[in-house]
């Protein structure tokens, strides 16, 4: 499994504006073959700031991912409102456990 963490920045004034476009990529993504997790959350103590979460059953389904037509729409939606600081980290997993 790999999982996926991280953040991105987006101007606060450009948040309701690209709230459309990131409920596609969220919508979208989810039913992809492989996608077990994904999520966008916004910070409740920093304006404007995106927090990611996502798990891959396999480097095969996140590469999909990358390549696919949605993603590439996402990225064009995501610059066109001014994504910054944006910070993506992929983990691989061996094994999990409840907390």
């Amino acid at each position: 499994m790999i999982v996926i963490a991280g953040f991105y920045r987006f101007p606060v004034e450009q948040l309701d504006a690209v709230k459309p476009a990131m409920a596609r990529m969220i919508e979208l993504s989810r039913a992809e073959p492989g996608c077990g997790h994904y999520a966008f959350a916004h910070d409740v103590v920093e304006p404007g700031l995106i927090r990611v979460s996502e798990s891959w059953q396999d480097e095969a389904a996140l590469k999909a991912h990358a390549a696919s037509a949605h993603m590439a729409e996402w990225r064009a939606a995501s610059a066109a409102h001014g994504i910054h600081d944006r910070t993506i980290t992929a983990y691989d997993v061996t094994g999990s456990r409840p907390l």
